[in-house]
């Protein structure tokens, strides 16, 4: 027999009542140490006074009135991301796959708005993961992800990650742009170096293409800056944004330059829910608490404290742990042994993780996550090793 909830999910054994912090609780209150974060979600921990305070206010004023009115607390959002960033204009969605959509059509509409309607294909990279619907499966190209669902949908290219010859080749006259995340989260925690990034704008600009960076799981602050491509000082065309940015709050964002954004006009593109009162409320008080003075570098400096204490747990176990990768508080573990069975032995130590693609586990803390909390992760973390090694 079915259960009630369509049965997609391989879920744990574990349920959660409520949390704090950098930690959650069950029922009967036993503590977990959330480094997972609901997959790089609740960036400001669980129940934040700010974010409960802003949501809570919200919640006695008004729900939802649609997009058919103004919206002051979208077209605040708007401006704060517009002040802090490449782009000229938002548009609000509910997830990081509408907001890829959005990109999507974007791209597309761009092109067809400045003469060239035969350009409507996009360049995308092995091993990426841009969203759930059957556009973005497309992107993607995973075929895990893509079997049974019919026909691929027509208009990406895959590409191999890194293979910047493949890249320059697969360029033609129907490409439209590049979409691509600066560090691949579902395919393994995979940067994209700097100078690669450097290198994708230059095509593009040589090539009449534009730019679209998925920073769904790498932004709002995810690697140390507010979002990732900033490390490279290379700027993109169109973004995509989410996770992070409601805090727990179902929110994301297209970003994009006012060039990008020409052929998007009235009736071209909307969302029922896409940049409501309370999301646009509480992704309003995340923005308070990432854009603080300090908060950022604070960030980087917990970060560098996680790499390090990862690169000695690698040392002492060498036959469960092959590499460590990433940026920020943004770290994979690739593994030796199956990455499920990390996870498993992690999650008995009551630490959560998150699994990824090339056998890596995840390690998403929340933003506020401390230097205790690290040396506690990486001591349950140490405990799963040496469990994983008996067991050998």
């Amino acid at each position: 027999m079915i259960s009630p909830v369509l049965p997609t999910y391989a879920r744990a054994k574990v349920a959660f009542d409520r949390g704090e912090g950098a930690r959650v609780f069950t029922a009967d209150g036993e503590a977990y140490l959330d480094f997972g974060a609901g997959v790089a979600v609740t960036s400001c921990g669980h129940a934040h006074p700010h974010l409960v305070a802003a949501l809570t206010d919200q919640a006695r004023k008004i729900w939802h009135t649609s997009n058919l009115y103004q919206m002051p607390g979208q077209e605040k959002l708007a401006q704060r991301l517009i002040e802090n960033t490449f782009a000229d204009t938002v548009f609000f969605t509910n997830s990081g796959a509408e907001a890829l959509e959005c990109a999507i059509k974007m791209a597309r509409k761009y092109q067809s708005a400045t003469g060239h309607p035969e350009r409507y294909r996009l360049i995308t990279f092995e091993g990426a993961f841009h969203g759930r619907t059957l556009a973005t499966i497309a992107a993607g190209g995973q075929a895990k992800y893509l079997e049974g669902f019919g026909p691929k949908v027509e208009g990406f290219d895959q590409v191999p990650f890194g293979d910047h010859e493949a890249l320059k080749a697969a360029i033609g006259p129907e490409t439209a742009g590049i979409l691509i995340e600066p560090v691949q989260g579902e395919g393994g925690i995979r940067p994209v170096p700097p100078q690669c990034l450097k290198g994708l704008r230059q095509l593009c600009d040589d090539h009449g293409l534009l730019l679209i960076f998925d920073e769904v799981q790498t932004g709002v602050g995810r690697t140390g800056k507010l979002f990732a491509h900033e490390w490279s000082g290379v700027t993109p065309d169109i973004m995509a944004i989410a996770k992070g940015i409601g805090g727990g709050f179902p929110i994301g964002a297209c970003l994009a330059t006012e060039k990008a954004a020409v052929g998007m006009t009235a009736g071209t593109h909307g969302s029922t829910f896409g940049g409501n009162p309370l999301g646009t409320a509480v992704a309003n008080a995340v923005l308070d608490v990432i854009l603080e003075k300090g908060f950022l570098e604070g960030v980087q400096q917990r970060a560098l404290t996680l790499k390090q204490k990862l690169a000695a747990l690698k040392d002492n176990h060498p036959a469960i742990i092959e590499d460590i990768r990433g940026a920020g508080l943004m770290m994979g573990i690739k593994c030796k042994v199956p990455n499920t069975a990390f996870q498993a032995a992690a999650l008995d130590q009551h630490l959560l993780t998150i699994g990824a693609g090339d056998n890596v586990v995840r390690l998403l803390p929340p933003l506020i996550v401390t230097d205790a909390d690290i040396t506690e992760a990486v001591d349950k973390l140490d405990r799963a090793c040496k469990a994983l090694e008996a067991k050998a």
